[in-house]
């Protein structure tokens, strides 16, 4: 098929709002949850661990610390499951995809340095 075609089709169904976040940022995801004949949001907290992919494709993975055991999700950007995606706090990573977070425990699994304002904006 031609491309053109093909990003014809998949643009109607790309999300308006463009994804607000990066790398080491915290987020909250809403996805909805569809439970017999009701539907409700569930809300996944946790440190972005990387992207991938572009168009329709792109898709993020999310990790966060339950009980003792490291959980990861992977939500495709793009999804009608995916209600909205909120930035908690910005993080400032040095990679692409923090796999190296696996490896850590407590609090150091969930530690990114926060982001901080620029000096000319914070003198003003």
């Amino acid at each position: 098929m031609n491309q053109a075609l093909l990003d014809k089709i998949e643009s109607e169904q790309l999300r308006k709002e463009d994804a607000p976040f990066n790398v080491g940022d915290t987020v909250r995801v809403h996805t909805k949850v569809v439970e017999g004949d009701k539907e409700r949001i569930q809300i996944f907290t946790g440190v972005v661990m990387g992207r991938r992919g572009h168009g329709l494709n792109a898709s993020f993975t999310v990790r966060r610390v339950s009980y003792g055991e490291g959980v990861e999700r992977v939500f495709p950007i793009h999804s009608p499951r995916i209600d909205k995606i909120e930035v908690e706090r910005h993080g400032q990573v040095r990679r692409a995809k923090l796999t190296y977070l696996r490896k850590r425990v407590g609090k150091g699994a969930t530690l990114v340095r926060e982001k901080e304002a620029p000096a000319a904006a914070a003198s003003k």
